[in-house]
């Protein structure tokens, strides 16, 4: 372990998708997180950014877009986010198979995780009998892989259900994990560890995962804590249904510049930071490519917009708000579904 203060666990994770509406109604509608902004990429102003969170926007619950229509279809691989997973409350999963089968959404048999076989040492040095997790792998329209993972929600959870859509009892309650795909594990778990991540466990991987062993690592957040690492030589290409890139929480600057200068240890090259309006931003590549961001808490995506009208309107910040009419003659028009909506009726 090092001193640097360790990362509470994911902050965001950002993806590329195609059509931008089919892209809004499947994770406003279909899965029922909220729309908190609606913005363009700062560094493509030409695409959309779109980000789903739960009610308020909270760190650890937020899933971001890049639609960028022309790009083609990806391929998952080794270097690459493989899977992103949300929390949703124990007993849920007949639900969300019910609508996944209503919505037709591409789903997978659930599969059982990290049982009595996959004891960690903190576990068997209490004597606790570790829970197996149940999870339900699906994909969104573009083929991006996700999972839903039914989880004890504590009262005093952090985050705040957008319910909308989806009935509170039912509803995502931010992120559970993400699964990398890496050639050589053992790089990136070190690295994990210098972030202040815990090893917790290992099992043999299940499912269309290809490597052999499964390790996981533990943030000390209560959303977005695990980290799952496997090993696979399996090509990849960056596209539509693909992880752009995982954000990790460092709330205040002092943890963000701590964590750069740590990393920066391990023979990796952080950026500096990077002002994106609703956070500050230090981004790298980890050993096996992919791209790691450190992003801070505040301001938050209520600092340009009323918690009430979040995602109501095309944010641009800064001096891009100069260009407005030149940047939404290049976007393609979008309506955000509500329960009113007929889309929302069927």
């Amino acid at each position: 372990m090092t001193e640097t203060p360790p990362t509470p666990g994911i902050h965001h994770v950002t993806c590329i998708a195609g059509d931008p509406q089919q892209n809004i109604d499947f994770w406003v509608e279909t899965l029922g997180l909220r729309l908190v902004k609606r913005s363009i990429n700062q560094d493509d102003p030409g695409t959309y950014h779109f980000f789903y969170a739960d009610s308020e926007g909270n760190p650890g619950t937020g899933m971001t877009f890049f639609p960028w229509e022309s790009m083609s279809a990806g391929k998952v691989g080794s270097g690459q986010v493989s899977r992103t997973a949300f929390r949703v409350p124990e007993g849920s999963l007949d639900f969300w198979e019910n609508r996944f089968d209503e919505y037709g959404v591409d789903y997978d048999d659930r599969v059982e995780r990290f049982g009595s076989e996959a004891r960690s040492a903190s576990d068997s040095a209490s004597g606790d009998e570790p829970r197996a997790e149940t999870v339900l792998p699906f994909r969104d329209p573009d083929g991006l892989p996700v999972e839903l993972v039914e989880t004890d929600i504590p009262e005093d959870d952090p985050t705040d259900p957008w319910a909308e859509f989806v009935p509170e009892e039912y509803a995502i309650r931010g992120f559970h994990s993400v699964t990398l795909w890496v050639a050589d594990p053992l790089p990136t778990q070190e690295l994990l560890e210098t972030m202040g991540l815990e090893k917790v466990g290992t099992e043999q991987a299940q499912g269309d995962t290809p490597g052999d062993e499964r390790t996981r690592f533990a943030a000390e957040g209560p959303v977005g804590k695990y980290v799952d690492v496997l090993p696979t030589i399996e090509g990849s290409r960056q596209g539509h249904g693909t992880v752009h890139h995982v954000a990790f929480q460092t709330p205040t600057d002092e943890d963000q510049e701590a964590m750069r200068t740590a990393v920066r240890k391990e023979g990796l090259n952080p950026s500096a930071q990077i002002d994106r309006h609703w956070f500050r931003s230090v981004y790298f590549r980890e050993h096996a490519g992919i791209l790691f961001e450190l992003a801070t808490s505040g301001p938050g995506y209520d600092s340009d917009e009323s918690l009430e009208d979040l995602g109501g309107r095309l944010v641009l910040p800064g001096e891009f708000e100069d260009r407005r009419d030149e940047i939404e003659a290049n976007l393609t028009p979008v309506e955000i579904p509500t329960a009113e909506s007929p889309a929302a009726e069927q």
